[in-house]
């Protein structure tokens, strides 16, 4: 049995649909809930997704409010029957279900700029728990809740969709945290990005690193990428970019590792960075990524201004015809070959026009 409810502080998130248990969508709001909880600085320890279900969710719930302060619920708030999510909570803390007037009128109005009107499927989402805030949902017709339903319990609801959850987090959900006195510092992070080694080889290289508390440096690999997170925690923002900021510089300042970019930076972007700033131009010739490559630098927004084109080479007869391949070097060293990709590079320079040639085979 666990004890000393009131004195533990963590969160805990909670994930309602059959959907996701069924793996055929991914569960973003659940890695979108928690970073916002690490930047907040709010412990977080436990995950739960359960299906369209009252009875496990109520489960759940109880199995929740044994360990965590902070309850946060997505999921299960629609007018459809499997939504589930507000009655089974006001059905597990013994409240009745009271129809909002101001969440009703929210509702029929929206309805109503999309030309339709209200129906007891909608005004279903109108009802909220007795005693529980409206956290407003500006895009969409399901409200969440903002609630205390025992003395030292928080408990937040959350539609399933991540657009309409991602803007009442930041609109409403955030400044209800503070109020209540859970942001006690944050947790700030910055993540390098590195290419051409391997996730051992850079932990070997950037070891002493690792052995940091506060920052925390810590690799990990994901798409042919491999990355250390830089985390610190701090009273403030700037406090923790402060820590952060010298263990950065130093770590993209060693010898025989290459930084490409921080965050939300993709190898397309490095490119794109690259040619801006020596006003090159690029073309490319692919044979077996089949126009991925140009598709990585062209999922870049500005690429028209350095990205002429590309060719996709898959056959030999068309690696020699568009892009002046030897036969010769096709039948010594093959298609996949350094020989072979050189040219390819060559030739697309040289039909497109272009400053750089890359190419992949």
């Amino acid at each position: 049995m666990m004890t000393g409810r009131a004195e533990i502080t963590c969160a805990e998130i909670i994930c309602v649909g059959t959907e996701l248990l069924l793996g055929d969508i991914l569960n973003s709001n659940a890695q979108y809930l928690a970073q916002q909880l690490a930047c907040l600085g709010i412990s977080h320890h436990y995950q739960t997704v359960v299906g369209d279900n009252p009875l496990r969710l109520a489960r759940a719930i109880a199995i929740a409010c044994e360990r965590s302060r902070l309850i946060i619920l997505t999921g299960g708030l629609g007018p459809t029957p499997d939504d589930i999510t507000t009655a089974t909570i006001a059905d597990f803390f013994g409240v009745p279900l009271v129809e909002n007037t101001e969440v009703l009128a929210d509702i029929t109005a929206k309805l109503a700029q999309r030309g339709r009107t209200l129906g007891d499927n909608n005004r279903k989402q109108a009802l909220l728990p007795r005693g529980a805030n409206v956290l407003a949902n500006p895009q969409g017709t399901a409200p969440g809740i903002l609630w205390q339903p025992r003395p030292g319990l928080h408990l937040m609801t959350f539609p399933g969709v991540p657009r309409e959850l991602r803007t009442m987090w930041q609109t409403s959900a955030i400044a209800y945290l503070q109020a209540q006195g859970w942001t006690d510092g944050v947790i700030h992070s910055r993540t390098l990005k590195f290419w051409g080694i391997s996730e051992s080889r850079l932990a070997a290289k950037v070891d002493d690193f690792l052995k940091l508390e506060n920052p925390t440096v810590a690799p990990y690999a994901s798409a042919g990428v491999v990355k250390l997170r830089i985390s610190a925690k701090a009273k403030s923002l700037s406090a923790a970019q402060q820590l952060i900021a010298p263990v950065a510089a130093q770590l993209k300042g060693m010898g025989g590792i290459d930084c490409f970019g921080e965050d939300d930076d993709t190898l397309g972007t490095a490119v794109g960075q690259l040619l801006l700033r020596h006003q090159g131009t690029l073309a490319v010739a692919e044979s077996c990524t089949g126009g991925g490559l140009g598709a990585m630098i062209t999922a870049v927004p500005g690429s028209s201004a350095y990205f002429m084109g590309g060719i996709i080479s898959y056959d030999n007869a068309v690696k020699e015809r568009l892009l002046g391949v030897s036969s010769q070097a096709l039948l010594e060293h093959g298609a996949v070959s350094a020989i072979v990709a050189e040219q390819m590079a060559v030739g697309v320079r040289t039909q497109l026009a272009t400053d750089w040639g890359l190419s992949i085979t």
